[in-house]
């Protein structure tokens, strides 16, 4: 017979990802005690007190419910006196799992972690992962968690090749490990993604900073056609230059040294620098205004995203052409 899943979860952080799973995974204990468990998942600030108190009151049979609340950061006073009550006194057979970014303005919804935590909550942490030793990490997790090993070259292979997206690191990590029997190096990453790099965000936007127009279009209109996500490219092309412009701004030098001061890899500083041979201040300035701009319009602000992404694309290779000239 299956035990009890814990009755109070704490999801505290906002990488999307994690959270997901930690979702996923508090409803797969609940239904290995309950096989027919739903999930009910709403935002704090959607419900009243009362709709609340209806999703986690229990039910005649006790069915197995899990009720995951979205945002708790945003939540009212009663909102959160609401959870704060139920969590004390859990009807039978509902799992309460609380999604919290960790902030908050008001100073009920920034205490609510801690008082959960106080009660015994089950805590997972989801932080962001934004240091690349942090997303290396997360890679060798990865391959541990799909049941084989990765090498160091081979992480470091595996997020110069896919970026900083972590569905795609999991996934390609999923796959190289089912392709591998487990023992991932750098030479199968080289293999599985033979191919397949003219067609990220990143290469378009390393062949845009670069000044190469034909490569950079042609890139740009494989992504497309392949499907790689509009928002993927732009975030491609942010990257690429914020990093120009802050590994120029450091004032150049030892590509390891730069890497320590700045907290990035040093392929990528090695990298940055070469590029950021053909641009100077005023238009890496002109290309943060052009990103920034790429970055609403592909998020709904231009009827027809795949132009905006080419305009970009076209502006930063003017913008670099026309500083490389004056």
């Amino acid at each position: 017979m299956n035990s009890a899943p814990a009755s109070l979860h704490l999801v505290l952080g906002d990488e999307e990802l994690l959270v997901e799973r930690a979702v996923s995974e508090s409803l797969a204990a609940a239904r290995r005690a309950d096989p027919e468990a739903e999930l009910r998942r709403s935002k704090v600030s959607d419900l009243t007190p009362p709709e609340l108190d209806e999703m986690l009151s229990p039910s005649l049979f006790a069915e197995g419910r899990v009720i995951a609340l979205d945002s708790a950061q945003d939540a009212s006073k009663e909102i959160a006196e609401a959870v704060l009550r139920h969590a004390r006194a859990p009807a039978e057979g509902v799992v309460l799992v609380v999604l919290h970014n960790g902030g908050g303005r008001a100073k009920h919804a920034k205490e609510l972690p801690g008082e959960l935590r106080g009660m015994g909550a089950a805590v997972t942490e989801c932080d962001r992962i934004t240091r690349p030793a942090e997303r290396e990490s997360f890679v060798r997790a990865e391959a541990t968690r799909a049941g084989g090993r990765i090498d160091s070259a081979a992480v470091s292979a595996l997020v110069e090749t896919v970026g900083n997206d972590l569905r795609e690191l999991s996934a390609s990590v999923s796959q190289l490990v089912a392709d591998t029997d487990g023992k991932v190096d750098e030479a199968a990453v080289r293999r599985y993604h033979q191919g397949k790099a003219e067609v990220t965000g990143f290469v378009v936007a390393e062949k845009a900073v670069m000044g190469d127009r034909a490569g950079a279009l042609e890139a740009l209109r494989w992504a497309l056609q392949l499907g790689v996500p509009h928002v993927l490219i732009a975030d491609a092309l942010a990257d690429a230059v914020r990093t120009i412009g802050r590994v120029a701004s450091a004032g150049g030098g030892d590509q390891y040294r730069l890497a320590r001061e700045l907290g990035m890899p040093a392929w990528k500083v090695k990298k940055a620098l070469s590029q950021a041979r053909g641009w100077n201040a005023a238009g890496v300035a002109e290309a943060m205004r052009l990103v920034a701009s790429l970055n609403g319009q592909v998020k709904g602000q231009a009827a027809d995203a795949d132009y905006a992404l080419e305009r970009a694309v076209l502006g930063l290779i003017a913008t670099r052409s026309s500083r490389n000239q004056s």
